[in-house]
């Protein structure tokens, strides 16, 4: 018993021990921002299905320009993780995969009855096996450097802004009703098939690693007039951009053909000869 109440109060003033060391504030941040856009990602699910497609659209949006934002902060802060990249890609999955497939379902596929419904199943799929196929290969050391300026098929973000394509022509006026509904239908799925292509598409990561000091005020100018267009014209400028999007992909594809050749042409690196060591007794 006298193990069980020693003959002395214990020291109030004695520090506890941390059962977990503390996390710098730089790890957090960028799993916070993932978060929100997480958060974007569910709530463009519930106001479509309200009917309010418009915020749906944007919700969207701005949740693939945070997925833009939390990598960059990530690598910024020094506080990339594991586990901040398990939750920005099951983040992604959410955002561009079940989000957009639901919002186009409810607004269009739905008058397609079961055949909408798999074509909405078919899209979200594409997006995980487009995600799943990214992780596995940003661990491949064999990658060529200059293929880091291409993605391999659509990025899971530009997949879910291209595929709303037919919500932004709505906006505009055009009709998308019934009728217009099985060409929807084809489009999502010709989207789905670019995201589990092997079509190489420019990502764009490495701009802007040096701007020539003559560029800076006009990029200024250039991103203020594009902000204040996106402001006030949204659907005008998705649907624009959307389309100079997909314009560009035959001009990645020819780009990353001929940085192919060019990289199978060089010869290969000569192997620095082993010294001759000395016979073993």
């Amino acid at each position: 018993m006298s193990d069980l109440f020693p003959p002395f109060a214990p020291d109030a003033n004695e520090p506890r021990k941390r059962l977990f060391k503390p996390v710098p504030f730089r790890m957090i941040a960028p799993n916070l921002i993932t978060l929100v856009a997480l958060c974007l990602g569910l709530t463009a699910i519930r106001m479509a299905y309200e009917g309010r497609l418009e915020p749906a659209v944007y919700a969207i949006v701005t949740a693939a320009f945070l997925d833009g934002v939390d990598g960059r902060v990530a690598r910024l802060l020094k506080g990339t993780s594991r586990f901040g990249a398990e939750l920005d890609s099951l983040a992604d999955f959410v955002n561009f995969g079940v989000a957009p497939a639901l919002v186009l379902y409810s607004f269009v596929l739905v008058h397609l009855k079961a055949l909408g419904w798999i074509v909405a199943l078919v899209f979200a799929i594409a997006a995980a096996l487009r995600l799943a196929r990214f992780n596995v290969m940003i661990d491949d050391p064999n990658r060529p450097e200059w293929q880091k300026n291409f993605f391999v098929g659509m990025a899971a973000p530009a997949g879910a802004i291209c595929s709303l394509l037919p919500i932004y022509f709505h906006f505009l006026g055009v009709p998308v009703g019934p009728t217009a509904a099985p060409v929807a239908l084809l489009y999502v799925l010709g989207i789905a098939f670019m995201m589990v292509s092997t079509l190489p598409t420019y990502s764009g990561k490495t701009m802007g690693a040096r701007v020539p000091r003559h560029w800076v005020l006009p990029i200024f100018v250039l991103t203020v007039a594009c902000f204040g267009l996106l402001v006030s014209f949204p659907f005008e400028v998705l649907a624009l951009g959307t389309l100079l999007f997909l314009g560009t992909i035959p001009i990645s594809i020819a780009r990353y053909r001929r940085l192919d050749r060019v990289d199978a042409r060089a010869p290969p690196l000569e192997e620095t000869p082993e010294r001759d060591l000395p016979p073993s007794i």
